[in-house]
């Protein structure tokens, strides 16, 4: 799990977005679950399945025999959601700012001006301001490429200390 984090309209959504064509060529399974602070609405009003929400359904589901989309009204956690993904190599967290997962954290001129995460959670700082932070890479705005390379290299790194730990290498 990787976290991509920073304030309302920082470039997650763009980044991640640009990031995921690395990931498929390097033959990874990419998943990515995103935190929304505000509650949104789950479907779209008029659809059968919004009906159903609507008439007070606890749930959802509709699928096409490729794809499904799944509503539930219960509390739920990230890590409520892993399971959903098994074949995943990496989960993608967008969001999640103040968490203890590793992350790229984005700050944006204009929209942000200083980092807002734990510096110890970063794996790296995205920016186009003249920020640095002690012990953590700073990598260009916009620099989908390098940020992919970046998440590439600690998931290797992370496989072989996996690897290290069950007595593998």
């Amino acid at each position: 799990m990787v976290a991509v984090s920073g304030v309302k309209n920082s470039g997650k959504t763009a980044l991640i977005v640009g990031m995921l064509p690395y990931f498929t060529t390097a033959g990874m399974r990419v998943a990515v679950i995103k935190h929304d602070g505000h509650s949104f609405i789950p479907d779209i009003p008029g659809t059968d399945t919004g009906k159903h929400l609507q008439a007070g359904a606890c749930g959802t589901a509709i699928f096409d025999g490729e794809k499904l989309k799944l509503v539930r009204q219960v509390r739920v956690e990230e890590s409520d959601l892993f399971p959903l993904f098994p074949d995943a190599d990496l989960l993608l967290l967008e969001g999640f700012k103040y968490s203890r997962w590793p992350k790229l954290e984005l700050v944006r001129r204009g929209n942000s001006a200083e980092p807002v995460c734990d510096p110890a959670t970063l794996l790296a700082l995205v920016t186009d301001l003249p920020l640095t932070l002690p012990g953590v890479p700073r990598l260009p705005f916009g620099d989908a490429a390098a940020a992919a390379r970046l998440i590439l290299s600690y998931c290797n790194t992370w496989r072989e200390t996996d690897k290290r730990q069950e007595g593998r290498l």
